[in-house]
Formats: structure tokens, C-alpha cells, sequence
């Protein structure tokens, strides 16, 4: 019985055992296959990663890439380097002296910058701000005195750098700190406090313009201290000490040096766009021009302007104030931003309208006495005074800008027929340049059916006096002047579509024909005499007229305000500024190459003819006179017959 008992527990104990094998044997196999996997398959990740927890990484600013004008020798944007002083308090051994002696180098505050030095004293060897960006000349101050200047050193820095100060500088936009809304959308490449584009090209080509920032390593992982960056006297960076003096390693196989951002080449000729800049100074308005085979954007100027370093340059601070509170929004850039009621510029498109669906053609004409009386309203054209145009064909009412004709014209098309014509040559649509382009108004029927929703029915229908006034450019329409430039560029270019761009690597001529050649041909006569024909009546547009060469424009006098508020004013120069008509100029060269477009729009200017006009004949003689030089100097001096008879 006793045998039986201890064989049966004998049995028990060994299948214990065998299970307690078995269990540590897999252990044991796991335990290994984990070491393997730990220190084998996956040894050198670890290793790197243990590296990566006792370093600290610091990141190194990667300059912003450099924007190029129409022509790749002239620079709009680029870097420069920044001298930024800064003290080491423990390295500072008479720090009231040396306060005293910046402040008097430098122009620094003694008081403020002590006490900063004072405060910093947990730290001694973090570096205290004295001073960012300083000059050429305080720089030199500062090494000359170097010796009386313990503690005292400079750190460089790429800053951002526009080389024609204000020119163009609505189109290149300015810098600024990155805002939390956009740092959520752009992490973890952009960290607080970076600096990023915040208007205009700047911001449009914020992803190629920002380079790729670099790194150095350094094997100090202390929670109580951090490595001080310093650069030589290249701006190369490089640390030595924590900021309480410990000596740091730097790990160069992990530090990765700073790429630049891409460059980007912008067509914008910035001899003219100065040129332009300099007509519109003292007046509030734009200047547009366009290569009417491409759509190339020549230039782009608008007054008043503002200079982007001043925000980037500290102190520039009133500067920054002045610009953001003017009431003229000089940070708008007039000829895509700003919309206006177009006048008599938009004839341009109903002729074009008119000829094309052929409900006039070249002999059509309409009898102008001043007047147009439809029942329940009149209206008058801008000859009234004088008794009217009298019998006027399409060409001589081009030329003559007569209200009459096109209230004619616009009633036989209808709205519906201009509203499509208008956006199939460019009015009412964005050209796609981005930057805060407005796309201005074409009513139709359905536009303000929407628009007056709430409204009772009657004012929610569309009437005859609405497309009367729509004909010559007033009433619910605005557009803006790149827009009229895009229409007047379909003219010269012999109807054929655009697409305005900035931007070099998009070139492309225009290939879509939108005019027939037979409506181009009448159209352009109409504005040849607008500029050409000078014995009575003259053309509207004879401050444009340029000796030798072939001239294509229409003047356009946009009211803002009905007349009644105006009319009683014996002298134009007594109606206040902002009860004056605008003033609208568009224009084109045929025997050039390359053609140009240009529209011209002031502000509450009274006339296109006195106002606009000039403009754009001193804008197609300076950028003809450039183009000429560029060729005397592509052949060494020399032009051929044909070229100096253009």
C-alpha cells in the first residue's frame, strides 16, 4: 500500500518537473530569440536611437530662396547676414562698464541691458540679447572695441533682403512670425516663432521659397542647461558650451548643414515696374502691362506702395504702424485687389460682343444727339452739351467714345449677351494669380435676381436702363485693371486668349481664338483713330498718340457717383476728390515685338484722357526705349535699318 502511494507521488513529482522544463525551456528561447532580435537584427537602430537620447539637437536657419525679375541678372529678393550682438553673463567681467560703453557704441539702453544681465544669473552662461541686426558701421564699432568688451560677441543669421526697397513690393509681400492657425497646418516642419510668408509672392511661394533647415548634434542631454549657438566670423554655427559653461562635443556624422530655399523667376520687367511706380506717385491708382502674345505679366503697379523690410527691420516699427493704419491701403495691390466700375473702357467688349453675333457690322451707325429716351427713362451721352456726335458708325464711336451708340447697341445685345461675352474674354473671372485676387462683378439676370433675394419682385427684375447703363460700363459692373489689360490684349494679339501669369516657367503663347479676324480688324480701327485722329472731333485718346508707331487705345470716365451730386460744380476742380470719376486708359502697340497691353486706372482722375492717357504713353515709350537698348547691346552696339525705323 506504502509502495503504491510513493510510486503514484513519485510519478506526480516528475510530470511537475517535466512541465517546469518545458516552461523554462521556452523562456529561455524567448528570452534568447529577444536578445538576438534586441542586440542582432536590430542592434545598430538601438544604438543610433541610444545616441539620439544623450544628444541635443539644435536647428540651424536655412536662408530663404532668392526671387528673380524678368530678366535673371536683377534679384527682387535675396539673403543677407544679419549681425546679432549678445553677452555671456559669466564671461562679462565689468558688466556696468560694458552696458555703459553699448549704449554709446550701439545705442543700446544701459539700465535695461544690466538689469537683463542681472537676471540672468541662474544661467551665466546663456546668452542675453543685446541687440538684433545692426549695421555695417556698429558692427565695426563693436570689433574695434572688442578688447573693453568681455562677454561681448556677434551671432549671424540669414535676413531677408528686398534690394529696390518699395518697387514691387505688393507683389513680393512681406515676412512675418508664423500665426498658431498656420503653425498646426504646417508642423512639424515650421516650429513657433519661425518666420513665414505673409502676403504676396512671399506667401503664394511659401513652400518653395523655404529652405530646409539644418541640424547640429551635440552629446549633452542635461535637463538643466541647453547649448549655446555661436558662428565665426563666416556665419558658420557651431557650440561649445551649455549655458553654465559645460564644455559640449558636437557630433558632426549627425549634423546636417542648411539647404536654400528654391529660387523662383518672376516676369516682371523691374526697370518698367519702377518706371511705372515713379507716373502713378502722388496719385492713387494702377498701372498693368501685359506681353499680349503670352499673357506675361510685365508689370504690376499700384499707388500708394509701401516698402516690405519694414517688417523685418525692428526699427522700423513706426514705419509698420503708419502703413497698417493708412486709410489708402497701400498694401493692396490696385490692379488685381481693387475693383471699379470700368466706363467707357467696357464698350471695347460690347463692340466685340456686338460685331461678333452680328447685330451690328463696320456700317452700322446710330444718330447721337445727345440723348437716348426709351419710355420711362433717358439717357444722355457724355457730348450732351455739344449737341451730341451726330451719325455715328461702330469705328467713330470707338473713337469718339459715344454714350448713345452703345446705349443702342446694348439694348439690341441684351445682358444675358454681354455677361457671356464679358466672361469668355476675361472680365468676371480670376486669372488665377492668387494674392487676394477680387474677381469684380458681371451682373446678369440670375446675379441679381440672387443678390435682391429678400427684396420685393420688382427689384429683383432686371430692366432695359440697367443694360443701357451695363453698355458703357456703369451701374452693378466693376473690374479690375489686369482684367482690362487681358480684354485689350486680345485685341493686339489678334483674338486670341490669354492667361495672365507671374510666374517664367509658365510661358505659353496664346492659341485659342476667341475674335474672329474681320471683328478684331474693325475694333482696332476704332481705336487707332481714338489715339490717331487729331483734327475735329478729335479722338478721345490723343495724349496717347506716340509719332512712328502704332498705337491702339480707348479712354474709359467711370462716374462712382450719380451725377446729380457733381453737376452743380462750375469747375471741375471744385468737386470734392472722392465724389471725382476715375479715370481709365487702355492701350496696345501692333508694330512691336513683343506687342504690349496696357491699362491705366486713377483714382477719382475726371478724365482718361487727360489723366490716364499720358501714362500710358510714357509707359510704351520707356519699355520700347529698353527694348531697344537690350538689342543695341545684344549686337554690340550696332541696330539694324529696320529695327531703328520702328
Amino acid at each position: 500500500m506504502l509502495a503504491n502511494y510513493n510510486q503514484r507521488h513519485r510519478h506526480r513529482f516528475e510530470g511537475r518537473t517535466r512541465h517546469i522544463a518545458v516552461a523554462l525551456i521556452i523562456a529561455l528561447g524567448v528570452l534568447v530569440a529577444r536578445l538576438v532580435q534586441l542586440q542582432v537584427v536590430h542592434g545598430a537602430d538601438y544604438g543610433a536611437l541610444s545616441t539620439r537620447n544623450r544628444m541635443c539637437v539644435l536647428r540651424v536657419e536655412a536662408p530663404r530662396g532668392t526671387i528673380y525679375g524678368r530678366n535673371e541678372q536683377v534679384i527682387l529678393a535675396d539673403n543677407r547676414p544679419a549681425w546679432d550682438v549678445v553677452v555671456v553673463p559669466k564671461e562679462c567681467t565689468a558688466p556696468e562698464a560694458v552696458c555703459v560703453l553699448l549704449e554709446d557704441l550701439i545705442h543700446v539702453d544701459a539700465e535695461q541691458l544690466l538689469a537683463k544681465i542681472q537676471e540672468s544669473a541662474d544661467e551665466p552662461y546663456k546668452q542675453v540679447e543685446v541687440k538684433r541686426d545692426i549695421s555695417r558701421t556698429a558692427l565695426n564699432r563693436i570689433e574695434e572695441h572688442a578688447f573693453l568688451l568681455p562677454g561681448i560677441f556677434t551671432v549671424v543669421r540669414p535676413h531677408r533682403r528686398y534690394l529696390h526697397g518699395p518697387v514691387a513690393g505688393q507683389l513680393l509681400g512681406y515676412l512675418g512670425e508664423i500665426g498658431p492657425d498656420e503653425l498646426k497646418r504646417r508642423a512639424p516642419r515650421y516650429k513657433m516663432g519661425d518666420i513665414v510668408g505673409i502676403g504676396g509672392l512671399e506667401k503664394l511661394y511659401e513652400d518653395e521659397l523655404r529652405g530646409t533647415d539644418g541640424q547640429i548634434w551635440v552629446n549633452n542631454r542635461r535637463p538643466d542647461s541647453a547649448p549655446q549657438m555661436r558662428t565665426d566670423a563666416y556665419g558658420k554655427p557651431y557650440v561649445e558650451v551649455d549655458s553654465f559653461g559645460r564644455t559640449l562635443e558636437e557630433e558632426a556624422e549627425w549634423s546636417i548643414d542648411p539647404q536654400s530655399g528654391r529660387a523662383v523667376h518672376i516676369t516682371i520687367d523691374v526697370e518698367l515696374q519702377a518706371f511705372a511706380e515713379r507716373l502713378l506717385a502722388g496719385q492713387v491708382g494702377a498701372i498693368a502691362v501685359l506681353n499680349a502674345k503670352t499673357g506675361e505679366i510685365l508689370t504690376l503697379a499700384s499707388s500708394p506702395r509701401y516698402d516690405p523690410s519694414i517688417f523685418i527691420e525692428g526699427s522700423r516699427s513706426n514705419e509698420r504702424r503708419a502703413v497698417l493704419s493708412d486709410k489708402a491701403a497701400p498694401m493692396r495691390n490696385r490692379c488685381f485687389q481693387s475693383h471699379y466700375p470700368p466706363g467707357s473702357v467696357f464698350k471695347i467688349l460690347v463692340a466685340i460682343a456686338a460685331l461678333e453675333n452680328g447685330t451690328v457690322n463696320e456700317n452700322t451707325s446710330f444718330f447721337c444727339n445727345g440723348f437716348l429716351k426709351r419710355p420711362g427713362y433717358q439717357k444722355r451721352c457724355w457730348r450732351w452739351r455739344l449737341g451730341g456726335h451726330g451719325d455715328v458708325s461702330i469705328v467713330d464711336a470707338l473713337a469718339y467714345s459715344c454714350d448713345v451708340y452703345f446705349y443702342s447697341v446694348g439694348l439690341m445685345l441684351g445682358v444675358d449677351q454681354i455677361h457671356d461675352w464679358a466672361v469668355r474674354l476675361g472680365y468676371g473671372e480670376a486669372s488665377g494669380l492668387g494674392m487676394g485676387e477680387v474677381i469684380g462683378v458681371i451682373p446678369s439676370r440670375e446675379w441679381k435676381a440672387e443678390l435682391f433675394a429678400s427684396r420685393d419682385p420688382w427689384d429683383r427684375k432686371w430692366y432695359p436702363a440697367e443694360t443701357a447703363d451695363l453698355a458703357i460700363g456703369q451701374g452693378y459692373v466693376t473690374v479690375t485693371p489686369l482684367q482690362a489689360a487681358t480684354v485689350m490684349a486680345v485685341v493686339v494679339n489678334g483674338g486670341y486668349q490669354v492667361h495672365p501669369y507671374l510666374d517664367a516657367a509658365c510661358a505659353l503663347d496664346a492659341s485659342k481664338r476667341v475674335v474672329s479676324e474681320k471683328t478684331i480688324e474693325i475694333v482696332r480701327k476704332g481705336m487707332q483713330k481714338c489715339v490717331e485722329h487729331t483734327t475735329f472731333p478729335r479722338g478721345t485718346g490723343i495724349e496717347a498718340q506716340i509719332p512712328g508707331m502704332v498705337v491702339l487705345g480707348k479712354t474709359g470716365t467711370a462716374q462712382v457717383v450719380s451725377r446729380d451730386k457733381y453737376d452743380h460744380y462750375e469747375n471741375e476742380e471744385d468737386i470734392p476728390y472722392k465724389l471725382r470719376d476715375h479715370a481709365w486708359f487702355v492701350a496696345g502697340v501692333l508694330d512691336r515685338d513683343p506687342p504690349i497691353a496696357v491699362s491705366v486706372l486713377i483714382e477719382h482722375g475726371l478724365h482718361g484722357s487727360s489723366s490716364a492717357a499720358p501714362l500710358a504713353r510714357q509707359v510704351i515709350e520707356f519699355f520700347y526705349g529698353q527694348e531697344l537698348e537690350s538689342l543695341l547691346l545684344a549686337k554690340g552696339g550696332e541696330v539694324s535699318e529696320d529695327i531703328g525705323n520702328q
